[in-house]
């Protein structure tokens, strides 16, 4: 592949240069987080809230508005902004709380990550800040009015933007060197009057000193030298300049908390942190700032009145050394670094053409590198208090996450949404890390490596989920996104694999997978009972909670989950063990059982059960309940539950096998001597096209009647994508009795109308982007197995015949069709929202939701969920190249 700079720069950073050290690594929220919740009950939304964020000092981190930071957020850099009519600056993303909104937490603000190269050697956001006040009590008042049956009130329902009284504010950072950092905020005013707003670039320390961990003459400082530099000292990165252009006046106070405002106590500065903010909304008249300019916090105060449609531009620089003219060669710097984003992305988007999609593409892998976040909780001095801090309630000792004390994370990780979701989840993590591989491979390999860490999995082998119960359970997908990490890094790296990657992994997979089977498994059966497996309300019950009648819940989800795990950990014994022969026994271990699952999934019990996972009269994989008094119930949901078994799908090259003998002589002896299990699997000893062997639970028969329900639109197949519950329950809910009280599951294509799980995302109807991507991904391995000769009905019930690649593809288009243009102009992410779809303005520029509406393909739940969402990047490439290929095979043919 070609080297530009920006993959120079990438090499560089490998042999730890530092290209990385900065970057965008604040969290957009730090309030209402476990992390910052020292309260008695654990009601994290309430220990801080937003408006209690501007005077309270954080502990585990920092937020902030296009922040930026070095990789351990000891420098914090970020915007404010005051429109001069709100009672506070704009000092954070604003956003309601879990309680506060009728479908849970949901950011209301207006904001769009443009570009960012990996390195961030120049990155790209746009703020939409309105000239009017901001409609903090319209968006709670309405929002709790509303209920469960109604749809979100969003900031562009409040018609704040209807006239275009807002100001576009774009924000660019570009790197002259791995400490220099140039940044430009381009405030464009979109009304038709004149305005005033104040623009306060932000500087701070990270609080490091108040805990009592450190001495006080560790505590750094800045100070401001003149209206054009503050200097910044701090003991772990000596001497920093921040250069300015004529700031109207410096506003400096402390990183600390104003517990007078807070709490009614006594303050230990006379400069607490929202000194700037008071001084700012009061025009000058308080005395909250510090008039000998120093502190641990400082603004640059700027106020402008923009003309109507004119923009104003501001410039700042940060750099660890002196400099003569710090802003000459300013915009040729900003220049060289577009050029060199825009030859880094040509290269990537090669096979791209369409200019919708690349653009789509771009804005998708943009949001995953600008979320990118600093996470810090060790879990032991969560639990225990501060030494310099009052004591935190006893009770938080045996409360949330006590189990991981060892849990110690101070690393930059891959978020799954830095308002909503900033902190990690680990299986939004695996699915980000696919994408995140064709821009930097070594940045995704890193990210599946941390969770594996002995500071992170706990000594029994399970992996974290996420900070609100590190002990929930996510499904097993790091195995399969390790795998197709790989992959894309022996594909940029001309064939050659990163075994030794490959091999630390398997390692601490496989401490992670015997936890499932000895956690997971615990009637030794080989079906697993994994929980709610991060499916949140898909089911029947609060999967998460034991039965509410003493009932033992058995999942064709978390089983299949475990076919593909057993899949996956084969898969990457094999390639290891074609360098290290040794691995070979390891390769027959996840063989032999995922034979035995699938075994299992035929018949529960033994031979004597009479249930299976799989009902013969709806062709269809369902959960299995069984009851107290011994009887054993089918959960006869239609949900996606009862597709997972299809991502259990894995070929093997017979010319690798040739190349492992005692792995090929193991395989060939079970199958020989237990053909109980061989009759459950694919056919091994025939040869599908280019002689690959296939190992799957469905077979021929099975794959075609589970392919049959999720292709037919009337079903799961929608317009935008496979839904997560069959439309089939839209006109049958299905019901189950218990105690005469009726819980009943009904389609639900859009927001969610139960409490389960908090009720802030639903699995009974809309459309996700991971299970949606897996679904593709199994389709084109079955393809490869089967060729063009095996044929389905796509869609069902259409009468056409096509090849399984044929019906990936379709898929991978519906799921583009969300964000593409439609003949109209029209992006069905949009919904009817005519300001989104029509304006100028707006309707170029992409928000990568959670999940999507099962029938219209409207975006729902969290908006700048890129992580999992921007999954769709990979789609566009996949569908760009196989294409490509199509043409090219054409050509040749005709040149015949």
């Amino acid at each position: 592949m070609a080297q530009g700079a920006e993959k120079v720069r990438l090499r560089l950073q490998k042999e730890n240069r530092g290209w990385k050290k900065w970057g965008p690594y604040l969290s957009e929220r730090q309030w209402g987080t476990v992390r910052e919740d020292y309260s008695g009950n654990g009601d994290a939304w309430n220990f801080i809230t937003h408006e209690m964020a501007y005077s309270k000092t954080y502990r585990w981190g920092e937020d902030g508005i296009a922040g930026f930071s070095d990789s351990k957020q000891h420098i914090c850099l970020s915007f404010a902004f005051w429109n001069h009519k709100d009672k506070n600056i704009k000092e954070r993303i604003f956003g309601l709380t879990n309680g506060e909104s009728n479908h849970g937490e949901d950011v209301k603000e207006m904001y769009y990550y443009l570009d960012s190269t990996p390195t961030h050697s120049y990155t790209k956001m746009l703020y939409k800040y309105p000239q009017n006040p901001f409609p903090y009590d319209q968006l709670r008042q309405e929002n709790r009015r509303r209920g469960k049956q109604d749809p979100e009130y969003e900031i562009t329902d409040t018609g704040i933007f209807d006239n275009n009284e807002y100001f576009d504010i774009q924000i660019e950072h570009a790197k002259a060197d791995q400490e220099d950092i140039l940044m430009k905020v381009s405030i464009t005013n979109r009304g038709p009057q004149d305005a005033p707003i104040t623009v306060l670039p932000t500087v701070m320390f990270r609080n490091t000193w108040s805990w009592g961990y450190e001495a006080y003459n560790y505590k750094p400082m800045m100070n401001g030298i003149s209206n054009r530099l503050i200097e910044l000292t701090h003991r772990k990165h000596g001497k920093f300049n921040l250069y300015l252009e004529d700031a109207d006046e410096l506003l400096f106070c402390e990183n600390e908390s104003n517990l007078k405002k807070l709490y009614g106590t006594a303050n230990t500065t006379n400069y607490p942190k929202d000194g700037i903010n008071d001084y700012v909304v009061s025009e000058g008249k308080s005395n909250t700032v510090n008039p000998n300019s120093i502190g641990t916090k400082a603004a640059a105060k700027y106020a402008r009145t923009v003309k109507a449609g004119e923009t104003i531009v501001l410039r700042l620089r940060l750099v660890n050394h002196t400099i003569g003219e710090p802003f000459g060669g300013f915009e040729d710097l900003f220049n060289k670094r577009i050029r060199e984003a825009d030859e880094f992305y040509d290269d990537i988007q090669s096979d791209v053409t369409d200019d919708d999609l690349r653009s789509i593409q771009r804005q998708a892998y943009a949001g995953m590198l600008w979320s990118k976040q600093f996470y810090y909780y060790n879990v032991y001095e969560w639990l225990k208090g501060d030494p310099a801090q009052p004591s935190p309630n006893q009770g938080r000792k045996w409360g949330r996450n006590s189990g991981w004390k060892h849990l110690y994370s101070a690393n930059l990780i891959s978020m799954p949404d830095k308002w909503e979701y900033p902190w990690f989840a680990a299986w939004d993590l695996a699915f980000h890390c696919v994408p995140l591989a064709r821009v930097d491979a070594d940045f995704a390999k890193r990210q599946l490596e941390i969770l594996l860490r002995e500071y992170y999995m706990h000594p029994n082998g399970q992996i974290p989920a996420y900070e609100w119960n590190f002990s929930d359970v996510n499904p097993p997908v790091h195995g399969w996104a390790t795998w197709k990490v790989y992959e894309i890094d022996r594909d940029q790296n001309n064939g050659v694999g990163d075994i030794e990657f490959l091999e630390k992994i398997f390692h601490k997979l496989l401490l992670n997978f015997t936890w499932w089977v000895n956690q997971k498994d615990d009637t030794g059966n080989n079906i697993f009972s994994g929980g709610f497996l991060g499916l949140d309300n898909i089911g029947v019950f609060d999967r998460s909670t034991p039965m509410p009648f003493g009932g033992k819940l058995q999942q064709a989800d978390a089983t299949g989950w475990m076919a593909m795990y057993t899949l996956n950990m084969l898969r990457i014994s094999v390639e290891i063990a074609l360098v290290h022969p040794v691995y070979q026994d390891m390769a027959s271990k996840f063989f032999e059982h995922f034979l035995h699952i699938a075994g299992a999934m035929e018949s529960i019990g033994g031979k004597n059960s009479s249930i299976s996972l799989w009902d013969e009269e709806d062709q269809f994989y369902y959960d299995v309940i069984h009851i107290p008094n011994g009887q054993s119930i089918l959960l006869k949901v239609r949900s996606i539950v009862g597709l997972i078994p299809l991502f259990a799908v894995e070929l093997l090259d017979p010319q690798n096998l040739d190349k492992l003998p005692v792995f090929k002589r193991r395989v060939e002896w079970v199958l020989a001597n237990r053909p109980d299990l061989a009759r459950l699997i694919s056919r091994w000893f025939e040869s599908g096209k280019g002689e690959n062997r296939l190992l799957s639970i469905l077979r021929g028969h099975r794959m075609k009647m589970i392919l049959k329900r999720m292709l037919d639109e009337s079903e799961f197949l929608s317009d935008y994508g496979v839904r997560a519950l069959s439309k089939y329950h839209e006109e049958n809910p299905y019901k189950f009795y218990i105690n005469g009280e009726v819980l009943q599951v009904d389609y639900t294509p859009g927001e969610a109308l139960t409490n389960i799980m908090g009720g802030n995302s639903n699995w009974r109807g809309p459309i996700w982007f991971p299970l949606n991507y897996l679904i593709f991904d199994s389709l084109m391995k079955f393809h490869k197995y089967y060729g063009e000769d095996f044929m389905i009905e796509y869609p069902t019930n259409s009468g056409e015949l096509k090849s399984i690649k044929d019906a990936a593809m379709g898929l991978a288009d519906r799921l583009i069709d969300i964000f593409k243009k439609d003949e109209n102009g029209y992006r069905a992410v949009y919904g009817h929202d005519e300001k989104m779809q029509k304006d100028e303005h707006f309707k170029d520029h992409v928000l990568f939701y959670e999940y999507f509406h099962g029938d219209n393909g409207r975006g729902i739940g969290a908006s700048h969920q890129t992580g999992w969402t921007g999954l769709v990047a990979e789609l566009i490439l996949k569908t760009a190249q196989e294409r490509n290929q199509i043409e090219e095979k054409v050509e040749t043919e005709v040149s015949k």
